[in-house]
């Protein structure tokens, strides 16, 4: 297998992945229907090489792509990726993440107050910007003033990440609220689980506006970008990344160091993050 291979199968979800296996084999009586005990213990050995050399980042779901190419140049990464608040949740819990990388510093600050996270790999790595986007074909004209009637621009609803719990809907919301926009639109808010779906809500047209980050935007070819939302309007866009408390073995030190690299950085830059350099956070 080559590492490219690796590295794709890398994306399966681990325990289902080997569970599909299990019932295959079973359905092929390669190996006997068995107790509950037993299953367990064959689907850790199914795992085991993976669970052995690969290291599961648990990143927000505006750092897909950006991951996803890193992969070929890092052999074992295992990706979950989704909301920053659902990925936090899931570690506070127990799931098995030995990098969390969020795409704000209060989900973090989330993880940290609750000793989940080892406090001295914490860092501050990229940075990124709040656009508005339309459907291809259906620009409408916008400026960044509180006498502006932004509600009055576009008939249809407004797509954002949930802003009660997605970094990007909680930028957005702050965004409209310096404006003085927030009140005239909060019924039309179509909230979307992470970032990435509200901008599948206006490349479809089922939303007329949305909010996104400007990386999100950029890999569309069918949402056009009408402006980027000035950073004044909201907190700094801050993607921080810290090791899971208990995980800091020399390969998970060596996979964070990884995103500080050439390579690495080249490659955040490619999908139009900024990179704020190795930053230690001191909380």
């Amino acid at each position: 297998m080559t590492r490219k291979e690796r590295a794709h199968c890398c994306h399966a979800e681990p325990f289902g992945f080997a569970q599909d296996k299990l019932r295959a084999a079973e359905s092929k009586h390669l190996i006997p229907r068995c107790s509950c005990v037993t299953s367990v213990s064959i689907v850790l050995l199914l795992l085991y090489p993976t669970l052995v050399a690969a290291q599961s980042v648990f990143a927000a779901a505006s750092l897909n792509s950006a991951l996803s190419e890193l992969t070929t140049h890092y052999e074992g990464m295992l990706l979950s990726v989704a909301s920053s608040s659902t990925l936090a949740k899931q570690i506070a819990a127990g799931a098995p993440a030995d990098i969390y990388f969020s795409a704000n510093a209060e989900w973090m600050d989330y993880l940290q107050a609750r000793q989940h996270i080892e406090q001295d790999t914490r860092v501050d790595l990229l940075g990124n910007a709040l656009v508005i986007i339309a459907p291809k074909g259906a620009p409408f004209a916008i400026r960044f003033a509180r006498n502006f009637a932004f509600a009055g621009a576009f008939a249809g609803r407004l797509a954002l990440g949930d802003p009660d719990h997605v970094p990007a809907g909680q930028y957005a919301r702050q965004a409209l609220k310096k404006l003085g926009w927030w009140p005239a639109l909060k019924s039309r808010i179509a909230p979307a689980p992470d970032v990435r779906a509200a901008l599948v809500y206006v490349e479809r047209g089922e939303c007329a506006a949305g909010l996104v980050y400007a990386t999100d935007a950029a890999q569309s070819d069918r949402a056009i970008t009408l402006a980027t939302v000035p950073d004044s309007l909201h907190r700094p866009i801050v993607y921080p990344a810290a090791i899971v408390k208990g995980r800091a073995s020399a390969k998970v030190r060596s996979l964070l160091a990884f995103f500080s690299s050439d390579t690495a950085t080249d490659i955040f830059r490619k999908h139009g993050f900024t990179f704020l350099g190795d930053q230690r956070v001191q909380r």
